[in-house]
């Protein structure tokens, strides 16, 4: 693929080349053949109009949920930053907060939070952007996305600019029906009014029961499976006996079965191959399949 940062028409930043590994929680990975950080969405518009057809586009959020694998990934990388970033009361309607799609989970729940509505006091215990649980329905302590979701403004493969609404999405877990290469902009999220101190109070416990239950302190890429119909991940590969198993510096998280964590020099392929080896082991186990949750992208060496 050829693109040139000082040909190609852009008022944002283009690196070929670029270390993807410092941008996602794992820290392992390859790099980028084309890392773009975009000035506004009308630059990410431009950019993409004018890329040819036959060029894969991928976005990233924060780097959560996410292996990238050691081989690096093709094409152009699009990643969302400060500009994208903006989180505002709608303009027609003070119960509703519209999110930059690169705005982290919980500076929205801040915000609402700050302007003494609920609702979005879950998002609390995203590690993600709004733009990538806007993609996946993400989800934690009894709600998903799509119970907040009024719309999002989308940046289509072609350039064009279209407004998904909540149906639109299709949303079932951690599953959307948008297309692979579109990317979220921004949302707008549906609050109610309530009380500022209760708002907090959830917000804290969240927060202190994420750090109970869950490794955050160590490199992780989050909630690692899917919860199967009627059973808990971290149950299942508890059961299967793979509590602290290893391959190489990848580990299953002894405090919460349902994490992965890289010791300190784990290669992406490494994390994936343990990944693997618990879904055999569990299915083995007690002949279900767990679904990967975690997004693995990019080429193997």
């Amino acid at each position: 693929m050829s693109l040139n940062p000082e040909t190609t028409e852009t008022r944002g930043k283009l690196t070929g080349s670029a270390p993807l590994a410092p941008l996602v929680w794992f820290k392992s990975g390859g790099s980028a053949e084309w890392l773009f950080e975009p000035a506004d969405v009308s630059d990410l518009q431009n950019f993409l109009r004018n890329l040819s057809a036959d060029v894969d586009v991928w976005p990233l959020g924060l780097g959560s949920n996410l292996i990238v694998r050691d081989g690096g990934k093709r094409g152009v990388t699009v990643r969302l930053g400060k500009a994208f970033a903006n989180i505002s009361l709608h303009s027609d309607d003070p119960e509703m907060i519209v999110c930059g799609a690169g705005a982290p989970g919980i500076a929205a729940a801040s915000f609402a939070r700050d302007n003494a509505l609920a609702g979005t006091e879950f998002l609390r215990g995203i590690p993600g952007t709004v733009g990538g649980a806007v993609r996946m329905n993400a989800g934690a302590y009894g709600r998903e996305m799509c119970d907040i979701l009024v719309s999002a403004d989308v940046v289509m493969r072609d350039g064009s600019l279209e407004s998904f609404s909540l149906d639109d999405m299709e949303y079932s877990y951690r599953h959307s029906a948008l297309p692979e290469d579109a990317i979220v902009v921004d949302a707008t999220l549906r609050a109610t009014p309530g009380e500022k101190e209760a708002i907090t109070a959830e917000m804290k416990r969240i927060a202190d029961e994420r750090e109970a239950s869950q490794p955050l302190r160590t490199k992780t890429g989050g909630s690692t499976f899917k919860n199967p119909d009627g059973h808990k991940a971290w149950q299942l590969v508890d059961e299967a006996g793979c509590r602290g198993l290893k391959i190489g510096q990848a580990q299953v998280s002894e405090k919460h079965c349902n994490f992965l964590i890289n010791l300190g020099g784990a290669a992406s392929a490494d994390i994936e191959n343990l990944g693997d080896e618990v879904r055999r082991r569990v299915k083995e186990h007690s002949g279900i399949d767990l679904q990967w949750e975690i997004q693995r992208v990019g080429e193997k060496p």
